[in-house]
């Protein structure tokens, strides 16, 4: 690839995979690469300096440009520092990997929690500035938009409507509560109620439920419902003009949102109000092959 103008390098830091973008000042991704992630403090530092090696190598220029990274786990965003990413095994002392990484790789460097990072990349995909991005992986939670900028809150826990209790005889949260939200509405909720040999209950759960399987059916609605839930709390809130369906469930497509609009349509059909509100024609999944995480997070860069 000839020389290209990058003005910031995005960087989505998962538990399994660390994805990588070059992009420039419209947006448009020009060098996209992905590496297995190190676990533990200085492996999360190997690979995001591994990733930004190889975008050098491919777009053929120095990126001595703004880095932003999207990372699991309670990231305080004005001190670039990440606490209790487990997956990562950042689990010890806080990591200050905005200092750290920056000193590796000679560059400025923002960090932001990832689902923040993908509710930025869904603003820029999508053109709609008052979005949420509710990510539906392992837990549940969601990115907050109000005129294109983002709301983390002031303890930076806007949009953690996985903890919120709605059953008090429900299942015991790994947050300490009981009966949240993520115990029913979440990627290890759906696993735990459907188990299966591969890794992906989801796709089983909806194709058997497809196919009229009435245990299936009755597993896919109550799932769907809390989905639906929180899809409620949250434009009840925040009233957004978009919910964007993200994280590891969302890569259903299209009969998850069917799924969730339908539960949605229910609820309303017995609320007047609710009905008047159109929640289930808010809801949007954008393609599986749209990085949004990691194309917000290189938007973080060229914030001021």
């Amino acid at each position: 690839m000839g020389p290209v103008s990058v003005t910031s390098v995005g960087l989505d830091i998962g538990g399994t995979k660390t994805l990588g973008l070059a992009v420039d000042g419209t947006g448009r991704i020009v060098a996209e690469v992905r590496r297995p992630t190190d676990a533990g403090p200085a492996g999360v530092i190997r690979t995001a300096a591994a990733v930004v090696a190889e975008l050098r190598a491919v777009t053929g220029e120095p990126l001595a440009v703004p880095v932003g990274v999207g990372i699991p786990g309670l990231v305080d965003a004005e001190q670039g520092v990440v606490r209790h990413a487990v997956n990562l095994g950042l689990t010890g002392d806080s990591l200050p990997l905005r200092d750290l990484l920056s000193a590796e790789l000679g560059t400025p460097v923002t960090v932001e929690n990832d689902a923040n990072a993908a509710t930025l990349g869904a603003v820029a995909h999508t053109g709609h500035g008052d979005l949420v991005y509710l990510s539906i992986g392992t837990g549940l939670a969601a990115g907050l938009a109000v005129e294109g900028r983002l709301h983390r809150g002031v303890h930076g826990a806007a949009g953690e409507v996985g903890h919120i209790p709605v059953d008090p005889q429900g299942l015991a949260c790994s947050c300490g509560q009981t009966g949240c939200l993520e115990t029913v509405a979440s990627g290890s909720a759906l696993a735990a109620a459907w188990p299966v040999a591969d890794d992906y209950p989801a796709q089983a759960l909806f194709a058997a439920a497809a196919a009229g399987d009435p245990k299936a059916i009755a597993v896919r609605d109550r799932f769907a419902a809390g989905v639906a839930a929180a899809v409620r709390v949250l434009c009840l809130t925040v009233d957004p003009d978009t919910v964007v369906l993200g994280g590891g469930v969302a890569q259903l497509g299209d009969p998850l949102r069917v799924a969730i609009a339908a539960a949605l349509l229910d609820q309303a059909s017995r609320a007047p109000f609710l009905a008047a509100l159109d929640l289930a024609g808010r809801l949007r999944v954008l393609p599986s092959e749209v990085p949004v995480a990691a194309l917000g997070a290189a938007l973080l860069g060229q914030r001021p």
